[in-house]
């Protein structure tokens, strides 16, 4: 069973982008992530899951709970409920299942190897699809008809090959994903697989791909990201040695006699990236003021139960997207914060505290802090079919640490 669990990951890997292409994507990715929790199922005498991959589950089912009690509260009916509960087995449980998953995984270079292909892809796609911009090609090719399964909205199901960016005015890409920042998130988690890559041609060339795909989103979020999470684990690697430490004495030394000027730029370079798109962070300050208003006075503690549309003033958005805490504030109220936190919370710091003495578990890490990260400027149960990979590494590193290192 987890030689057939490792297959099909391979298969999802290296399959991701003509499933795209066909619209099967946002299907494959929950039917996959349920495949491997029967395989579990199925080897369960064999395995033995890590605590922490326990309090993920009990977590994502609080969720359920918390969806359950606010359609009580606010009297919805049953079929939104029955809606509410597809949508929860496709996003919020989705991330449980794969990091449940993970235990079936014995050998995480399948995974490695599979983000190496994504951005090896990505690499010779990257030129095609800004030439198709550059020449004035339709933004959208067509929509797949697998819309018709449903989904959060028909984006999911577009095949696009670019949009324009309306801040910086020059294209952005989306590669597979359903809008061009979430990308970003995808990129970064790909890069951290990507690094651990033993063969140095698929290295390279992975990392690259997966780099392209953080730059070419224009995603401010990730671009930080992805400059400092992979600093910070190269760091972490190293902290032991004492010749990082000396090397590092002149570099403090310089950076305290630079740091009046240093703080400058940083504030302008952060005020640059806020300005570059102010409609935007216009948009998502209203939105974040409307989601903890209305937590707080109509549902502070199951949430309203789903997602509402926002009014014209932040464009019809719905009310606590582009934030994972706002969004659970909003829809599963105090109950649903708590059931993300507290898995995200001893997950990150179980994988911190053996960073330095396993590279899977640094990776796993790298993993959690790109998730962690983007809780603040994504929905994250939204996009878990297209990060899963690692999850899946995640959870292998909770197996992992089982063994004596």
């Amino acid at each position: 069973m987890r030689a057939r669990a490792e297959q099909l990951i391979h298969l999802a890997l290296h399959w991701t982008f003509p499933l795209y292409l066909v619209g099967a994507l946002y299907v494959c990715g929950p039917v996959l992530g349920w495949v491997l929790v029967v395989l579990l199922v199925i080897v369960r005498q064999r395995i033995t899951l890590h605590p922490i991959v326990w309090l993920w589950v009990a977590g994502m089912l609080l969720m359920e709970a918390a969806l359950v009690i606010a359609h009580i509260d606010m009297e919805l009916p049953l079929f939104s409920m029955i809606k509410s509960t597809i949508g929860w087995a496709k996003g919020w449980a989705l991330m449980a299942a794969f990091i449940a998953g993970g235990a079936l995984l014995k050998n995480p270079s399948v995974l490695y190897r599979g983000a190496c292909h994504v951005g090896v892809v990505a690499l010779c796609m990257s030129p095609l699809l800004l030439l198709a911009a550059l020449s004035g090609l339709p933004e959208t090719l067509f929509v797949s008809p697998l819309k018709i399964i449903g989904g959060s909205g028909p984006e999911f199901f577009e095949i696009r090959l670019y949009e324009f960016d309306p801040g910086f005015g020059v294209p952005r890409l989306r590669y597979f994903a359903p809008w061009a920042p979430a990308i970003g998130l995808v990129g970064n988690v790909l890069l951290l697989l990507a690094l651990q890559e033993r063969n140095a041609r698929w290295r390279v060339a992975g990392s690259i791909g997966c780099v392209l795909m953080v730059v070419l989103s224009l995603s401010r979020l990730g671009w930080l990201v992805a400059a400092f999470v992979p600093t910070g684990l190269f760091l972490l690697q190293r902290i032991g040695r004492p010749s990082l430490w000396f090397a590092a004495v002149p570099v403090v030394f310089v950076a305290g006699l630079l740091m009046p000027g240093l703080l400058q730029s940083a504030e302008q370079l952060f005020d640059s990236l806020l300005s570059a798109r102010a409609d935007s962070t216009m948009v998502r300050a209203w939105l974040a003021e409307i989601a903890v208003h209305r937590w707080q006075s109509e549902a502070p503690v199951w949430g309203h139960g789903i997602v509402e549309t926002g009014p014209h003033l932040v464009q019809f958005m719905p009310i606590g997207s582009h934030h994972t805490w706002l969004g659970l504030l909003f829809v599963k109220g105090i109950v649903g914060v708590v059931a993300l936190a507290l898995p995200m919370l001893f997950t990150t710091l179980f994988l911190l505290s053996r960073a330095m003495r396993s590279a899977l578990s640094r990776t796993a890490l790298g993993i959690m802090l790109v998730l962690l990260l983007y809780t603040f400027g994504e929905n994250l149960e939204v996009l878990a079919y297209l990060f899963w990979p690692g999850l899946v590494l995640v959870g292998c590193a909770l197996s992992d640490a089982r063994k004596p290192v």
